[in-house]
């Protein structure tokens, strides 16, 4: 076996220091891409530190975090096939992770790994939590048949020793095969399951433990309502003919085996006592039914407002930042096409881009701190209840929460949850959820056209008409999870099994580079859709081009010169599809220039408000807040003399961008995270239809009533 040769995986349990001791054995070698097929990481570096005769260092994959080899989707199988090289060579030794604080808990995955016979070098990490010395490993090591190393990432301690294990283990690898008392049904099972198993999964000399282990996987995985793909049909009858015929629960009995071997592996060694005091007194309130609820509430309200503001600074600059590159960038090229594209297209592009940067490192940086200290689980634990009634578990509402600040960063939060199923569900239902961008089209519709009355002598209509969007919002989210989660993603969500982790204190470092890794995944994967569709929606808005007046616009007075770029926009591509869908919007009480607000909109919502600008000859450099505009809208009128924009045709448009997929940048993401344009295109016809039908509904039944 060559030095270049070696190579060792990582595997382990969520919250058990995985991650912080890859970086502790791979410094800064490591390099981040995808598992084929998927958008899960995939991290791999070099073991360092290790004895300079061993040459080159060996290679270190660092597999996805899991509690069990066990699988029903897809994303779940990846560290299977990781330990069995499925994808790429063999790996030459696991090095299992488990808590030193909860060893029986966590050691049910290093016992699942041994059953393939592979080499295994086990970790105990965060013996810096420990009070005392901590479980007797000689005795561990002893039950368990391979070496058992207590580290602390943290700190640095044991890493030294582990290095030396592993790199004993690489040259002489020990082979420990569990001696499980399995009951005569798992026996029986697992013999008919093994004479079906893939060539494929059994590798090129597969032992008789590896086809054991890998039929028990197979009972565990494989059943009527399991997302795995190209499982071959022997293979899954055979597991189904097994079921049928077994006298017990062949899933209990498989579990209630492994932790039996485990549980009298740890009455000879001696359980670590740790201090649990504060943890579990944290509990008692967090976990409360009603208080522990709306602690949760004030928390996640707290965090994503912070998520609302915090970012909004660095937002600011940004676009300061690019207004500034724009600025003299037109200074140094003449008036003219190049002009026109590299301000408008490309330095408006890119600006499109890193405007999202903000939010999305903000979000992950939250969402690592809330996983990291331990309160994650409990999050996912409280909305359980809730978000199963809509088809999702838990885990589902961190995501469709952040979606109020912007749905980009969101969709991308839904990589916590482990079932493809589930993270389409609540991709396809987050970008309903009332993003910061919808809030200028809100305020400039509700200021216009809405008269900052009273209901009742109390309640403000104008405050009350906010409110009501945003509930609106969440209420047609958790209907459409519901509908979507029976119908097209149709499933029952799997139950949360989870053990509640410690409270910890994150590291700073690992959350900054969890930060940077996700930032800069969505700037090269994301980020340049975005700008594709950016540059797109400038030519359309652009082209083609009205030719300018004598002298130029520049000779133009402010007024005329605002008209002007109204008759342009008219000319344009944008302007000419605005008045080709009037006769599918008028319906909804939109005319053309509503459907270039639409369509401009598209870019970012927010686009929709200096679009309506540019459309009434008002000029772009306009928001929300402009006097201007809202007076026209107001005096905007039919030949007939009757208004455009009235109460309802302005409700009916709040509705409509409330449920419309008005968001290139949002598509772009969901593409990225599926891996195609199936679900995006899925995503933006039943949005628009969902938008266009609530529109219309809105709109005919309020003529109907007599309003106006």
């Amino acid at each position: 076996m060559t030095s270049t040769s070696l190579r060792a995986i990582l595997v382990g349990s969520p919250n058990t220091g995985k991650t912080t001791l890859f970086n502790a054995l791979t410094g800064q070698t490591a390099r981040v891409g995808n598992y084929s097929g998927v958008t899960i990481d995939r991290r791999v570096g070099r073991i360092l530190g290790l004895d300079a005769r061993v040459g080159t260092a060996p290679e270190l994959v660092d597999a996805p975090g899991t509690d069990s080899l066990s699988a029903r989707s897809a994303e779940e199988m990846i560290t299977l096939r990781a330990v069995l090289g499925l994808d790429e060579a063999d790996p030459d030794l696991a090095i299992v992770v488990a808590d030193a604080t909860r060893p029986q808990a966590t050691l049910y995955l290093a016992v699942q790994v041994l059953e393939l016979g592979l080499p295994v070098v086990v970790a105990l990490t965060m013996a810096d939590e420990l009070e005392g010395p901590g479980p007797n490993l000689e005795r561990m090591s002893r039950h368990l048949g391979v070496p058992v190393v207590q580290v602390s990432a943290r700190t640095g301690a044991g890493l030294a020793q582990l290095r030396t294990v592993v790199q004993i283990a690489l040259k002489t690898p020990p082979v420990a095969v569990p001696l499980i008392d399995w009951p005569s049904s798992v026996l029986n099972a697992t013999r008919q399951v093994a004479t079906a198993l893939p060539t494929t999964w059994l590798g090129a000399e597969p032992t008789a433990a590896r086809r054991s282990a890998l039929a028990r996987h197979a009972l565990l995985s494989i059943d009527e309502e399991d997302e795995l793909e190209d499982i071959e049909p022997e293979l899954r009858a055979a597991v189904y003919r097994a079921r049928d015929t077994a006298s017990e629960d062949l899933d209990l009995a498989i579990v209630q085996a492994r932790y039996a071997w485990l549980d009298h592996g740890a009455n000879s060694w001696k359980t670590a006592t740790h201090i649990r005091s504060l943890t579990e007194q944290l509990d008692r309130l967090l976990l409360h039914p009603v208080a522990g609820f709306a602690l949760f509430i004030v928390i996640m309200v707290t965090l994503f407002q912070l998520l609302f503001t915090g970012a909004d600074p660095f937002i600011t600059a940004i676009e300061a930042g690019v207004g500034a590159l724009a600025t003299h960038t037109s200074s140094m090229l003449p008036p003219g096409f190049l002009h026109d594209f590299a301000i408008e297209g490309l330095i408006g592009g890119v600006g499109n881009v890193v405007v999202f940067v903000p939010q999305i490192a903000l979000l992950f940086l939250i969402v690592g701190f809330l996983e990291a200290s331990g309160y994650m689980t409990r999050a996912a634990y409280l909305m359980d209840r809730i978000m199963r009634a809509c088809g999702l578990n838990g885990r589902a509402f961190v995501p469709m929460m952040s979606g109020f600040a912007c749905a980009v960063p969101a969709i991308m939060a839904t990589r916590t949850m482990s079932r493809k199923r589930d993270r389409l569900l609540t991709m396809m239902v987050v970008p309903l959820m009332t993003c910061s961008a919808r809030l200028p089209v809100y305020t400039l519709i509700i200021a216009a056209l809405f008269p900052p009355d009273t209901l009742f002598g109390v309640f403000p209509v104008q405050g009350m008409l906010m409110t009501s969007m945003y509930l609106f919002s969440m209420v047609i989210a958790l209907v459409a999870a519901g509908v979507l989660g029976r119908t097209i993603l149709k499933g029952p969500p799997v139950p949360l099994l989870m053990e509640l982790p410690p409270y910890r204190m994150p590291r700073l470092g690992e959350l900054l580079r969890l930060v940077w890794l996700r930032t800069r995944q969505f700037l090269t994967d994301a980020g340049t859709v975005i700008l594709g569709f950016t540059v797109a929606m400038w030519f359309l808005l652009s082209f083609p081009a009205l030719p300018e007046p004598v002298g130029g616009i520049v000779a133009l007075p402010e007024q005329e010169a605002s008209e002007w770029q109204a008759q342009k926009l008219e000319y344009s591509a944008a302007g000419r599809l605005g008045k080709a869908i009037e006769p599918a919007i008028r319906p909804l009480g939109f005319d053309w220039k509503v459907g270039v607000g639409l369509i401009g909109a598209f870019a970012a919502r927010e686009v929709f408000v200096s679009t309506m600008g540019m459309v009434y000859g008002i000029g772009e450099e306009v928001d929300e807040e402009s006097p201007a505009l809202r007076e026209r809208l107001r005096s905007e009128a039919h030949p007939d003399g009757s208004p455009v924009y009235t109460p309802l045709s302005g409700l009916s448009l709040m509705v409509f961008f409330a449920l419309a997929a008005q968001c290139m940048s949002t598509l772009a993401v969901v593409k990225r995270e599926t891996g195609g344009y199936r679900w995006p295109l899925f995503l933006f016809v039943y949005m628009t239809g969902l938008a266009w039908a609530a529109s219309l509904l809105v709109y005919q039944v309020g003529r109907l009533l007599g309003f106006s």
